[in-house]
């Protein structure tokens, strides 16, 4: 009877340890397949934000700006103007009349056109003016420019333009060519030789002030037309107006005083031809260049 209870003891005990040991193997593999899975930090909730408390914007930075850079048309920055007109300015404009004294003042080289202020008597030397430079011919083409000469009114030698301009350094020289070129000289031809006589006188005389005066318009009586009009006279004074501007000159649109409203030269100032005008005609010539004066 001892022995048996002694056995039974045995059995408990045993199984006992055995229970033990299997319950420890179990929960060393639970917590081993826990340990493998991802870990999160417990997250902390963040309290929403007061609507009502205003919050500081952060505080305003200047731009910076380069000095060079060019402005822009922004606020109250204006607009970059339009690019001048290179001939801004080069045309005479309307001053007070500057009286005989200003026209005494005045050299004038040119043609046949020109030449009828001596033959009319109209400046104030009237007999043996010395301001009139013409060849002996009494006319002046300007594609002879190079070429041609003058009558020089001090001694009445006949030489070269730039001789004339070098020994009587004049204060004005009022030009006053190109009606016989227009017959049969295009824009670049045209330019090209007043470019080059304008030039000489400057090299000559650099103090001169140089005045380009307009080719005066013809008569609708002139018999030539086909070869010397008034279409043509117009573009020509356009080129004359465009050399003025690119040598520093002064342009004269004296021509503007003798057209009259239908474009041709008015009868009662031309001598009978058609394309020179008579002393009437150059007192209006002369009354503009008083009112439109180079000073």
């Amino acid at each position: 009877m001892k022995k048996r209870t002694q056995n039974k003891f045995y059995f408990i005990w045993s199984a006992s340890i055995v229970l033990c040991i299997v319950l420890a193997v179990f929960c060393l593999s639970f917590s081993s397949c826990k340990g493998d899975g991802p870990q999160k930090e417990p997250s902390t909730p963040v309290e929403p934000a007061d609507p009502t408390e205003p919050t500081d914007p952060a505080e305003p930075t200047e731009p910076e700006i380069d000095p060079q850079a060019p402005p822009t048309n922004g606020g109250d920055t204006p607009a970059p103007s339009e690019p001048a007109d290179p001939a801004a300015g080069v045309e005479l404009g309307e001053t007070e009349d500057q009286g005989t004294a200003y026209i005494d003042r005045l050299t004038f080289l040119g043609d046949s056109t020109t030449y009828g202020l001596k033959a009319y008597g109209v400046l104030t030397d009237r007999t043996d003016t010395k301001q009139v430079w013409t060849p002996a011919s009494g006319t002046l083409t300007l594609s002879n420019q190079s070429i041609a000469t003058i009558v020089y009114p001090e001694t009445g030698e006949e030489i070269s333009i730039a001789a004339a301009a070098e020994r009587a350094k004049p204060e004005y020289l009022v030009i006053t060519l190109g009606v016989n070129g227009v017959s049969f000289m295009d824009e670049e031809y045209f330019k090209s030789e007043y470019t080059k006589l304008i030039e000489s006188i400057q090299a000559a005389s650099p103090d001169t002030k140089i005045i380009c005066n307009s080719i005066y318009p013809v008569a609708a009586s002139y018999t030539l037309l086909d070869s010397i009009n008034n279409t043509k006279i117009t573009a020509a004074n356009g080129w004359i107006r465009d050399v003025a501007a690119a040598t520093g000159t002064r342009f004269l649109n004296s021509a503007s005083a003798i057209t009259g409203a239908d474009g041709w030269l008015p009868e009662e100032y031309q001598n009978g031809d058609g394309i020179h005008l008579n002393s009437t005609g150059f007192l209006k010539v002369l009354d503009y260049m008083r009112t439109h004066a180079y000073v």
